[in-house]
């Protein structure tokens, strides 16, 4: 099972492609401010857009995934 990052790491790989949150954003259907709450942490990401985005920056592991 994988283990989910933290925000820490999620930065660090940003950094070393040297992509922008607001350009992952964009081309994933998100805004960038819906991003940035998930990253830092201001919603729980529990359900609906924000875990989908918690879940694909890989701070969450995808509970369907988990029982299989």
């Amino acid at each position: 099972m994988k283990k989910p990052l933290t925000p820490e790491q999620v930065k660090e790989q940003f950094q070393q492609r040297g992509q922008t949150f607001s350009a992952w954003a964009k081309n994933n259907g998100y805004t960038r401010n819906e991003v940035y709450r998930v990253l830092n942490g201001q919603t729980k990401a529990k359900y609906g857009k924000c875990y989908e985005i918690a879940v694909k920056l890989g701070l969450k592991v995808d509970s369907s995934q988990q029982a299989a």
